[in-house]
């Protein structure tokens, strides 16, 4: 299997465990063709609590853990839940609060990168 149809897959499975939770507001970046870009997709997106930040999180993790026997490399915010990162190296995932995501508003960041939003339609890449 290629690197690129693994990471498809391994963004549509977040996705998927996104959606299954109920996140909002799913942004997907493509950041591939950005020079120094930490990773070549970043994933963003909203709980309205903590308890459903750490939900959809717990969820990312039990789903790629499962269906494709993988593991974030690093996790940072499970403490507070306010802001949950999951970095599985070529694919990073936000998961915010709402007023946190507003606040921070790092979607800005990215001018440059190709974004596509998330409905409920599985996305195209």
């Amino acid at each position: 299997m290629s690197k690129n149809t693994e990471k498809q897959l391994l963004v549509e499975k977040i996705i998927e465990a996104i959606q299954d939770t109920k996140g909002e507001d799913v942004l997907v970046f493509d950041l591939s063709n950005i020079e120094n870009a930490v990773a070549e997709t970043f994933i963003i997106c909203s709980g309205n609590s903590n308890t459903q930040v750490s939900s959809i999180a717990g969820n990312i993790e039990k789903k790629v853990r499962n269906e494709l026997k993988d593991r974030p490399w690093h996790v940072e915010g499970n403490e507070n839940a306010m802001w949950v990162l999951l970095d599985y190296v070529s694919v990073v995932v936000h998961v915010f609060q709402k007023q946190v995501r507003e606040y921070y508003d790092i979607e800005t960041l990215w001018g440059d990168a190709k974004v596509t939003r998330i409905e409920d339609a599985k996305p195209n890449f």
